[in-house]
């Protein structure tokens, strides 16, 4: 019988790992054929987190890229910025070498901050739409004139807790994650919080600095790309006021509530999710 090896099977063996960086690898998930549909996670998951995604995009024809941020996940972990243009620049260089196109870019709570910075810079030259969902932006934090979502001082509590008891800071996001303590069973509640223990203790902080100082609505401005926002109504992590901001602040967007949803909306109505995506992402 003639051996099997990548040479034999064209197409079929995709990068698990790009370098985004001399030595700096970000985890990637690539299957499927078709359009392609990038996923950005959420602080503090990796590209894991949209396990339940991914079957229904492939099944439907999609090509599926799951990006895992550095500092995440089974990305490579280094000391340095991690910032949103650092984050950015990461996901313009692996769509750079994957040579995407007409992409359809999904970014998830933090996620969402970080695909606003990067559309509003990209210009066409990888995304042509974007999806928002439970997106902690236009700003995750209070300002004098931004008074929606969490006081700064409550970002300094979580960073200080990271800092000394971190399984203790994912276990209190966890009671808060969806619309209520038993909208997820035990099972995916253990998964998630894997996920979460596999980030570094520096990413988790740096990327909490992040969240709490970033203004992305100047970013909003300059997107005029097709845009859906789905955001969960009882929404803990990112309120759904910072829904109607989206809407507000992006010009060619749609907002769906997610009635029953927290900020796992993706694990909440996964039914009404994928099909909500797959619906955009095939127009």
């Amino acid at each position: 019988m003639e051996k099997l090896n990548a040479e034999s099977m064209p197409g079929i063996i995709r990068a698990e790992y790009i370098e985004v960086e001399a030595n700096l690898y970000l985890h990637i998930t690539d299957a499927g054929e078709g359009r392609p549909v990038v996923l950005l996670p959420g602080w503090p998951l990796s590209d894991e987190m949209y396990e339940y995604q991914y079957n229904d995009l492939i099944n439907n024809h999609f090509r599926v890229i799951g990006i895992t941020l550095r500092g995440f996940g089974k990305s490579n972990k280094p000391y340095g910025a991690y910032n949103y243009d650092v984050h950015a620049l990461d996901i313009k260089k692996v769509l750079s070498k994957l040579d995407i196109k007409d992409a359809v870019l999904c970014g998830f709570s933090m996620g969402g901050a970080i695909a606003i910075r990067f559309v509003s810079s990209d210009k066409g030259s990888h995304v042509s739409r974007l999806v928002l969902c439970g997106a902690a932006a236009p700003i995750w934090t209070q300002r004098e004139d931004f008074p929606y979502n969490l006081p700064k001082s409550a970002v300094d509590e979580l960073i200080e807790l990271n800092n000394h008891d971190r399984p203790k800071l994912l276990s209190n996001f966890a009671k808060i994650f969806s619309a209520t303590e038993s909208s997820l069973n035990e099972g995916i509640g253990n998964w998630l919080n894997g996920i979460g223990l596999s980030a570094s203790s520096y990413a988790t902080a740096r990327c909490l600095e992040a969240l709490r100082d970033t203004d992305l609505r100047s970013d909003m401005a300059k997107i005029t790309i097709p845009t859906l926002i789905m955001h969960g109504k009882k929404d803990k992590i990112c309120s759904f006021d910072l829904a109607g901001q989206m809407k507000a602040g992006i010009s060619n967007s749609n907002l769906i509530p997610f009635e029953k949803s927290g900020h796992s909306l993706f694990l909440e109505e996964t039914h009404k999710f994928n099909a909500e995506l797959i619906k955009f992402a095939g127009k």
